[in-house]
Protein backbone atom coordinates (compact mmCIF):
# COMPACT_ATOMS: atom_id res chain seq x y z
CA UNK A 1 0.00 0.00 0.00
CA UNK A 2 1.34 3.56 -1.32
CA UNK A 3 1.00 6.33 1.24
CA UNK A 4 -1.54 7.61 -1.30
CA UNK A 5 -3.50 4.80 -0.52
CA UNK A 6 -3.30 4.95 3.15
CA UNK A 7 -3.98 8.98 3.27
CA UNK A 8 -7.20 8.17 1.08
CA UNK A 9 -8.28 4.98 3.72
CA UNK A 10 -7.59 7.77 6.81
CA UNK A 11 -9.50 10.73 4.72
CA UNK A 12 -12.48 7.71 4.44
CA UNK A 13 -12.27 7.08 7.92
CA UNK A 14 -11.80 10.13 9.55
CA UNK A 15 -8.90 10.06 11.00
CA UNK A 16 -6.75 13.03 11.28
CA UNK A 17 -3.25 12.17 10.68
CA UNK A 18 0.32 14.31 9.43
CA UNK A 19 2.57 13.40 6.50
CA UNK A 20 5.79 13.87 7.14
CA UNK A 21 8.45 13.94 4.26
CA UNK A 22 11.94 13.97 3.88
CA UNK A 23 11.82 17.32 2.14
CA UNK A 24 15.69 17.69 1.47
CA UNK A 25 19.06 15.70 2.76
CA UNK A 26 22.64 16.63 2.98
CA UNK A 27 25.52 14.22 3.30
CA UNK A 28 24.77 11.09 4.41
CA UNK A 29 21.10 10.21 5.91
CA UNK A 30 19.42 6.59 6.41
CA UNK A 31 17.17 7.31 3.85
CA UNK A 32 16.60 9.75 0.22
CA UNK A 33 15.09 12.65 0.21
CA UNK A 34 11.40 11.98 -0.81
CA UNK A 35 10.91 9.37 2.07
CA UNK A 36 7.40 9.52 3.35
CA UNK A 37 5.47 8.54 6.59
CA UNK A 38 1.95 9.10 8.01
CA UNK A 39 1.91 9.60 11.73
CA UNK A 40 -1.62 9.55 13.61
CA UNK A 41 -2.58 9.98 17.48
CA UNK A 42 -1.70 6.12 17.40
CA UNK A 43 0.02 4.63 14.38
CA UNK A 44 2.65 5.29 12.25
CA UNK A 45 2.58 4.07 8.35
CA UNK A 46 6.05 4.32 6.43
CA UNK A 47 9.31 5.25 8.05
CA UNK A 48 11.81 8.25 7.12
CA UNK A 49 15.24 6.22 8.42
CA UNK A 50 14.04 5.46 12.16
CA UNK A 51 16.23 6.52 14.80
CA UNK A 52 16.20 10.20 16.67
CA UNK A 53 15.61 11.57 13.43
CA UNK A 54 12.02 9.86 13.07
CA UNK A 55 11.20 10.20 16.42
CA UNK A 56 11.34 13.94 16.61
CA UNK A 57 9.30 14.08 13.45
CA UNK A 58 6.77 11.85 14.86
CA UNK A 59 6.67 13.50 18.02
CA UNK A 60 5.95 17.14 16.60
CA UNK A 61 3.32 15.55 14.12
CA UNK A 62 1.61 14.62 17.65
CA UNK A 63 2.14 17.71 19.22
CA UNK A 64 0.52 19.57 15.89
CA UNK A 65 -2.58 16.47 15.94
CA UNK A 66 -3.52 17.21 19.36
CA UNK A 67 -3.29 21.18 19.34
CA UNK A 68 -5.64 20.69 16.22
CA UNK A 69 -7.99 18.56 18.46
CA UNK A 70 -7.64 20.72 21.56
CA UNK A 71 -8.60 23.78 19.85
CA UNK A 72 -11.47 22.92 17.97
CA UNK A 73 -14.94 23.98 19.39
CA UNK A 74 -16.77 21.20 21.15
CA UNK A 75 -19.72 19.87 18.58
CA UNK A 76 -18.27 22.37 15.98
CA UNK A 77 -16.21 20.46 13.65
CA UNK A 78 -14.63 23.73 13.25
CA UNK A 79 -10.83 24.73 14.83
CA UNK A 80 -11.07 28.09 17.06
CA UNK A 81 -7.13 28.99 15.70
CA UNK A 82 -7.73 27.81 12.07
CA UNK A 83 -6.28 24.64 10.40
CA UNK A 84 -2.95 23.77 11.34
CA UNK A 85 -0.44 24.63 9.36
CA UNK A 86 2.40 22.97 7.82
CA UNK A 87 5.78 23.35 9.21
CA UNK A 88 9.29 22.30 8.11
CA UNK A 89 12.15 20.60 10.72
CA UNK A 90 15.88 20.94 9.93
CA UNK A 91 18.02 18.43 12.04
CA UNK A 92 21.45 17.75 12.09
CA UNK A 93 22.64 13.63 12.23
CA UNK A 94 26.28 14.01 13.97
CA UNK A 95 27.23 13.39 17.73
CA UNK A 96 27.08 17.31 18.82
CA UNK A 97 23.19 17.58 17.56
CA UNK A 98 20.53 17.73 20.40
CA UNK A 99 19.02 14.13 20.43
CA UNK A 100 15.94 12.96 22.79
CA UNK A 101 15.72 9.59 21.33
CA UNK A 102 19.58 8.49 21.23
CA UNK A 103 22.15 9.49 18.79
CA UNK A 104 22.39 9.49 15.35
CA UNK A 105 26.15 9.54 13.59
CA UNK A 106 25.67 9.78 9.93
CA UNK A 107 27.04 13.18 9.38
CA UNK A 108 24.21 14.76 7.30
CA UNK A 109 21.92 17.45 7.81
CA UNK A 110 17.98 16.80 6.69
CA UNK A 111 14.94 18.86 6.27
CA UNK A 112 11.62 17.47 6.94
CA UNK A 113 8.14 18.60 5.77
CA UNK A 114 5.34 18.14 8.19
CA UNK A 115 1.88 18.35 6.61
CA UNK A 116 -1.28 18.10 8.56
CA UNK A 117 -4.03 16.07 6.82
CA UNK A 118 -6.85 17.01 8.86
CA UNK A 119 -10.32 15.96 8.81
CA UNK A 120 -13.04 17.37 5.91
CA UNK A 121 -15.89 18.90 7.24
CA UNK A 122 -19.13 17.20 7.01
CA UNK A 123 -22.02 18.80 5.82
CA UNK A 124 -25.86 16.68 5.48
CA UNK A 125 -28.56 17.80 3.21
CA UNK A 126 -31.84 16.45 3.76
CA UNK A 127 -34.35 16.77 0.73
CA UNK A 128 -33.17 17.17 -2.76
CA UNK A 129 -35.42 19.49 -4.22
CA UNK A 130 -34.21 22.57 -6.44
CA UNK A 131 -33.21 24.32 -3.35
CA UNK A 132 -30.97 20.87 -2.15
CA UNK A 133 -29.94 20.47 -5.75
CA UNK A 134 -28.71 23.64 -6.16
CA UNK A 135 -27.11 23.41 -2.92
CA UNK A 136 -25.23 20.00 -3.34
CA UNK A 137 -23.76 21.44 -6.77
CA UNK A 138 -22.21 24.17 -4.84
CA UNK A 139 -21.23 22.43 -2.25
CA UNK A 140 -19.51 19.53 -4.25
CA UNK A 141 -17.07 21.94 -5.51
CA UNK A 142 -15.33 22.06 -2.35
CA UNK A 143 -12.98 19.32 -0.21
CA UNK A 144 -15.73 18.49 2.64
CA UNK A 145 -17.62 15.52 2.69
CA UNK A 146 -21.11 15.96 1.73
CA UNK A 147 -24.13 13.76 3.06
CA UNK A 148 -27.58 13.70 0.73
CA UNK A 149 -30.65 12.14 1.92
CA UNK A 150 -33.89 12.07 0.15
CA UNK A 151 -37.02 10.24 0.52
CA UNK A 152 -37.76 10.07 -3.17
CA UNK A 153 -35.24 8.10 -5.23
CA UNK A 154 -36.11 9.70 -8.13
CA UNK A 155 -34.33 13.08 -6.87
CA UNK A 156 -31.64 11.58 -5.63
CA UNK A 157 -30.81 10.55 -9.66
CA UNK A 158 -30.41 13.84 -9.82
CA UNK A 159 -27.35 14.25 -8.63
CA UNK A 160 -25.86 12.34 -11.67
CA UNK A 161 -26.37 15.74 -13.45
CA UNK A 162 -23.31 17.08 -11.84
CA UNK A 163 -19.69 17.59 -12.86
CA UNK A 164 -17.43 15.38 -10.89
CA UNK A 165 -17.20 16.48 -8.16
CA UNK A 166 -14.54 17.39 -6.23
CA UNK A 167 -16.47 16.46 -2.39
CA UNK A 168 -17.01 12.84 -1.27
CA UNK A 169 -20.72 12.76 -1.82
CA UNK A 170 -22.74 10.25 -0.06
CA UNK A 171 -25.94 9.17 -0.91
CA UNK A 172 -28.85 7.94 0.92
CA UNK A 173 -31.91 6.90 0.14
CA UNK A 174 -34.17 6.82 3.58
CA UNK A 175 -37.55 7.13 4.10
CA UNK A 176 -37.28 8.35 7.57
CA UNK A 177 -34.30 10.23 7.83
CA UNK A 178 -34.02 10.28 11.24
CA UNK A 179 -31.69 7.38 10.73
CA UNK A 180 -29.59 8.61 8.23
CA UNK A 181 -29.04 11.69 11.38
CA UNK A 182 -28.03 9.41 13.56
CA UNK A 183 -25.32 7.91 11.86
CA UNK A 184 -23.67 11.13 10.78
CA UNK A 185 -20.08 12.04 12.03
CA UNK A 186 -20.07 14.04 15.45
CA UNK A 187 -19.74 18.33 14.31
CA UNK A 188 -21.36 17.79 10.77
CA UNK A 189 -23.54 20.62 9.59
CA UNK A 190 -26.84 19.51 8.94
CA UNK A 191 -29.18 21.43 6.67
CA UNK A 192 -32.93 20.63 6.46
CA UNK A 193 -35.15 21.31 3.61
CA UNK A 194 -37.29 18.15 2.65
CA UNK A 195 -40.36 19.03 0.30
CA UNK A 196 -42.71 17.83 4.02
CA UNK A 197 -43.28 20.28 6.99
CA UNK A 198 -43.49 16.98 8.96
CA UNK A 199 -40.59 15.58 8.34
CA UNK A 200 -38.30 18.56 8.89
CA UNK A 201 -39.91 18.68 12.10
CA UNK A 202 -39.18 15.11 13.10
CA UNK A 203 -35.42 15.99 11.49
CA UNK A 204 -35.01 18.92 13.88
CA UNK A 205 -36.26 17.04 16.87
CA UNK A 206 -33.33 13.71 16.00
CA UNK A 207 -30.96 16.65 15.21
CA UNK A 208 -31.21 18.46 18.65
CA UNK A 209 -31.89 15.18 20.22
CA UNK A 210 -28.15 14.37 19.20
CA UNK A 211 -26.22 17.75 20.38
CA UNK A 212 -23.27 16.98 19.13
CA UNK A 213 -23.51 18.63 15.80
CA UNK A 214 -21.77 21.45 13.87
CA UNK A 215 -25.08 23.51 13.41
CA UNK A 216 -28.38 22.82 12.27
CA UNK A 217 -30.19 24.94 9.23
CA UNK A 218 -34.02 24.82 8.56
CA UNK A 219 -35.53 26.16 5.63
CA UNK A 220 -38.57 28.56 5.77
CA UNK A 221 -39.97 31.23 6.93
CA UNK A 222 -40.19 33.03 10.19
CA UNK A 223 -43.95 31.66 10.74
CA UNK A 224 -42.76 28.67 9.54
CA UNK A 225 -40.16 28.88 12.66
CA UNK A 226 -42.51 29.63 15.15
CA UNK A 227 -44.75 26.71 15.09
CA UNK A 228 -41.40 24.63 15.02
CA UNK A 229 -40.37 26.16 17.98
CA UNK A 230 -43.37 26.17 19.98
CA UNK A 231 -43.63 22.26 18.91
CA UNK A 232 -39.70 21.45 19.58
CA UNK A 233 -40.83 22.96 22.81
CA UNK A 234 -43.42 20.76 23.62
CA UNK A 235 -41.87 17.94 22.43
CA UNK A 236 -39.42 18.66 25.62
CA UNK A 237 -36.24 20.68 24.61
CA UNK A 238 -35.11 23.39 26.00
CA UNK A 239 -35.72 26.64 24.88
CA UNK A 240 -32.35 27.62 24.33
CA UNK A 241 -31.69 24.62 22.88
CA UNK A 242 -34.41 24.85 20.00
CA UNK A 243 -32.86 28.35 19.64
CA UNK A 244 -29.30 26.88 18.11
CA UNK A 245 -31.62 25.82 15.14
CA UNK A 246 -30.90 28.81 12.79
CA UNK A 247 -34.12 29.47 10.31
CA UNK A 248 -34.46 31.13 8.06
CA UNK A 249 -30.94 29.97 7.19
CA UNK A 250 -28.60 32.35 4.66
CA UNK A 251 -26.99 35.05 4.37
CA UNK A 252 -29.91 37.98 5.41
CA UNK A 253 -27.99 40.25 3.07
CA UNK A 254 -28.82 38.77 -0.10
CA UNK A 255 -32.52 38.65 -0.85
CA UNK A 256 -33.79 36.47 -3.58
CA UNK A 257 -36.24 33.75 -3.89
CA UNK A 258 -35.04 31.51 -7.17
CA UNK A 259 -33.54 28.26 -5.69
CA UNK A 260 -29.80 29.25 -6.92
CA UNK A 261 -29.85 32.47 -4.83
CA UNK A 262 -31.24 30.74 -1.93
CA UNK A 263 -28.50 27.53 -2.38
CA UNK A 264 -25.56 30.00 -2.85
CA UNK A 265 -26.62 32.45 0.40
CA UNK A 266 -27.12 29.03 2.18
CA UNK A 267 -23.42 27.59 1.24
CA UNK A 268 -21.75 30.98 1.92
CA UNK A 269 -23.30 31.36 5.09
CA UNK A 270 -22.10 27.34 5.86
CA UNK A 271 -18.78 27.94 4.67
CA UNK A 272 -17.75 30.65 7.01
CA UNK A 273 -18.71 28.40 9.66
CA UNK A 274 -16.34 25.67 8.73
CA UNK A 275 -13.17 28.30 8.29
Amino acid sequence: MTWMDTAAELRASRVPAVLVTLASVRGHAPREAGAKLIATADDLYGTIGGGNLEMTAVTRAREILAAALSGSEAGSGKSGEGKPAPEMLTLRLNDKAPAKYGRQCCGGEVSVLLEPLPVPASVAIFGIGNIGLELTRILARHDIDVHVSDSRPEHLELLDRLEPPVAAIHREFAVVGEEVLSTLPAGTHVLIMTHDHAEDLHLCDAALTRGDLGSIGLIGSSAKWQRFRKNLIAEGHAPETVDTIDCPIGLPDLPGKQPATIALSVAADLLTRMD
